[in-house]
C-alpha cells in the first residue's frame, strides 16, 4: 500500500442535464453564477483546482465548464447514478481515491470536503460518506435520505422514510446524508460490475445502498449542517436566500 502522503486524490463532480425534478439544474443561475460553478468554486477551497473534474454527458454543461476554465470530461449518457459517472471518470483519470461531490451542492462547506479527504487518507481502503443532524421538516422530507449508524458510525441503513423513529412515529433526533463521498477505485469497479440497481437501492433510489448490499462497510463522518442539495425549486429558493444574506 502507498503511504498516505503519496495518495493521489481527485474530486469528481457528476453533473447531468436531464434531471426529472429540476431539468437543467447544473446550469441554473443562482445569484449570477451557475449552480455547477458554485459547487466547483467551493471544491477549489478544499483542494487544488487541477485535481477537480466535472463529469457530464451533456454538451451544454461541457461547453459551459470549458468557458469557465473548469476541467471537464465526457461520460456516457447511460450512467444511471452519480457513482456510475464517477466510475466512468475513473477510467479516464487515474487516482487512488475519488471524492464525489454532487453537482447540486452549491453551498457545500469546503471544510466538510476537507474532513472527508482527511478521513480517506487515514483509511484509503474504506468508502466514506458524510452526514449531519436533520431538523423535523427535513426528517419528513422524502427527497432527503436519512441515515442510521452503528455506535462507531458505520452505516446500517439509509432511507427516504422517517428513520429512526419511536413507536408513536415521533421525531426525536436523526441524521441526513450529505453528498460527499470517498471511493477507493476497487469499490467503484465492484459497483459498476453490477448490471442493474440492487433491490434496496432501486426501491429507495439511494445509490450508497448498493455498497451495503454488496457487503461493503461505509464509514459515516459527521460534518456541518450547511449543505442544501438542490432537488426541487423550493431548495433553490433556500440557497438563494442564504447567498443573498
Amino acid at each position: 500500500m502507498q503511504k498516505s502522503t503519496k495518495l493521489k486524490i481527485v474530486i469528481i463532480i457528476p453533473a447531468r442535464y436531464e434531471s426529472t425534478r429540476l431539468p437543467g439544474k447544473p446550469l441554473l443561475d443562482i445569484c449570477g453564477k451557475s449552480m455547477i460553478r458554485h459547487t466547483y468554486d467551493r471544491c477549489c477551497l478544499a483542494i487544488d483546482s487541477k485535481s477537480i473534474f466535472v463529469a457530464t454527458d451533456d454538451d451544454r454543461i461541457f461547453d459551459h465548464c470549458k468557458k469557465n476554465n473548469i476541467n471537464t470530461i465526457m461520460t456516457p449518457n447511460s450512467c444511471e447514478t452519480g457513482t456510475d459517472r464517477v466510475y466512468e471518470a475513473s477510467k479516464q483519470i487515474n487516482a487512488d481515491i475519488y471524492i464525489n461531490v454532487q453537482g447540486d451542492e452549491p453551498i457545500i462547506n469546503p471544510s466538510d470536503i476537507e474532513l472527508i479527504i482527511k478521513a480517506s487518507i487515514i483509511n484509503p481502503d474504506k468508502i466514506i460518506n458524510a452526514m449531519c443532524p436533520v431538523d423535523k421538516d427535513d426528517f419528513e422530507n422524502p427527497t432527503i435520505p436519512k441515515v442510521v449508524t452503528r455506535l462507531d458510525n458505520r452505516l446500517l441503513y439509509s432511507s427516504r422514510a422517517c428513520i429512526p423513529t419511536t413507536k408513536t412515529l415521533s421525531f426525536i433526533t436523526a441524521q441526513k446524508q450529505v453528498c460527499i463521498y470517498a471511493f477507493p477505485k476497487k469499490s467503484l469497479i465492484d459497483f459498476a460490475n453490477v448490471n442493474e440497481k440492487t433491490p434496496l437501492e432501486k426501491l429507495e433510489d439511494i445509490e450508497i445502498l448498493r455498497f451495503l448490499e454488496l457487503g461493503y462497510e461505509v464509514q459515516m463522518i459527521k460534518v456541518s449542517n450547511m449543505s442544501i442539495a438542490v432537488d426541487v425549486s423550493e431548495d433553490l429558493k433556500k440557497v438563494e436566500k442564504i447567498l443573498n444574506t
